[in-house]
């Protein structure tokens, strides 16, 4: 006797930025009853969305969509409340006979969700002072270099200008004593029991990919970013070192606002903290288990996908 499962079913769509992600999910919502549920760090925040390509209303309006303008850009939200409110949205999305949608590009709140989360020491000010200290005096490329020394498994997925995460990093190995990533493997809560179909968009070219991102920037410029960001200086009470002001996009804006440099000048940073992040989200990718690739390049992709999917919910 066959006995029948009855977690429920999860399509997690991830993939870097440009991937083409939201066009996929499109289809997706077109052919199968699915609800969107957001998987990224930055389109949380209210008011931030040319730069974060947050899904318009008419998106809005052909499918349902979660975790989407949950809290003001001066406020910090974490993969642990990300896992919560993720969980919740799943099993309301569930309850209601129709498919969670997880789509996004932020791999550590997939991994929050699917793995569960690791009982890490708690944000410290005075720690996290005395780092910001060091780094206005050092530079962040050299806490890298001390993060290496201490924890060179947490160092080595991380970029040398990643404040936030060497911040973080840093922070756990001073305050714990050990290094986050043996904390992180000993330590995970039970994650909750949910059936993953997963799918990743990834380039065949990272050429290709490399002009997508420098394309989409242009748009953002075009559709008024430079002014969202002025919106946001007047309306908030903002400083550069906030999460939301350390997003892609939003960070060069604000030090060309502040004159750092010149129009052709936050062109080129933004494209090139862009590409970074992505090859940052592909890194996760690569190592992320039991996942279908696609060509995100491919010009049939979101329809190839929807097929795939589809049978595979056919399985399940």
């Amino acid at each position: 006797m066959t006995v029948h499962d009855e977690r429920p079913v999860v399509i997690a769509l991830m993939g870097p930025t440009a991937a083409g992600k939201t066009r996929v999910a499109l289809e997706l919502a077109r052919r199968l009853p699915v609800e969107i549920v957001s998987v990224d760090s930055a389109l949380v925040y209210r008011d931030m969305d040319i730069g974060t390509a947050k899904p318009d209303a008419a998106e809005r309006g052909q499918v349902r969509h979660h975790l989407l303008d949950l809290i003001d850009p001066t406020e910090r939200y974490s993969a642990a409340r990300f896992a919560e409110d993720a969980a919740d949205c799943i099993r309301s999305i569930a309850a209601r006979d129709r498919i969670p949608l997880l789509c996004g590009g932020t791999m550590l709140y997939f991994k929050a969700l699917r793995e569960g989360l690791s009982d890490l020491p708690q944000a410290d000010p005075a720690t996290r002072a005395v780092i910001d200290d060091m780094a206005e005096t050092l530079g962040w490329p050299a806490l890298h270099e001390t993060l290496a020394g201490l924890d060179p498994v947490t160092a080595a997925r991380l970029d040398p200008t990643d404040s936030q995460r060497i911040q973080r990093a840093l922070e756990v190995c001073w305050v714990a004593g050990r290094p986050m990533s043996e904390l992180l493997e000993e330590s995970a809560r039970e994650a909750p029991p949910f059936r993953w179909v997963q799918v990743s968009l990834e380039p065949g070219d990272r050429a290709v990919l490399h002009e997508r991102i420098a394309t989409r920037f242009e748009v953002m410029l075009e559709l008024g970013l430079i002014g969202e960001v002025e919106r946001l200086r007047r309306d908030y009470d903002l400083t550069p070192e906030l999460p939301s002001m350390r997003c892609v996009g939003y960070r060069q804006v604000w030090q060309y606002l502040d004159g750092e440099f010149g129009l052709a000048r936050l062109r080129e940073t933004a494209v090139i903290a862009t590409r970074q992040l992505a090859k940052r989200q592909l890194t996760w990718l690569r190592s992320t288990p039991d996942v279908e690739r696609f060509d995100c390049l491919d010009p049939d992709v979101a329809g190839t996908v929807a097929d795939v999917v589809g049978a595979r919910l056919a399985d399940c």
